[in-house]
């Protein structure tokens, strides 16, 4: 008998969301889903990933990840 595990990933989470989004590797995955989001009102031709990250001024703040578009 095989036993077959399924898991999923939460994209409304900070780790899913990151997780899909939050690498080169997933470039195309992250233009479509803006593509999809403007409607072709805009169109994001390429992404430009940054490495910072800007923690928060608090202990307590969480950290920010930007994404530049072009």
């Amino acid at each position: 008998m095989k036993i077959t595990v399924t898991r999923f990933l939460d994209p409304l989470s900070d780790f899913g969301f990151k997780h899909l989004f939050g690498y080169e590797s997933n470039k195309d995955v992250l233009i479509d889903f803006l593509n999809q989001l403007f409607k072709g009102r805009k169109e994001i031709i390429d992404l430009t990933y940054s490495s910072t990250e800007h923690p928060g001024d608090q202990k307590n703040n969480k950290k920010v990840f930007l994404i530049y578009c072009a």
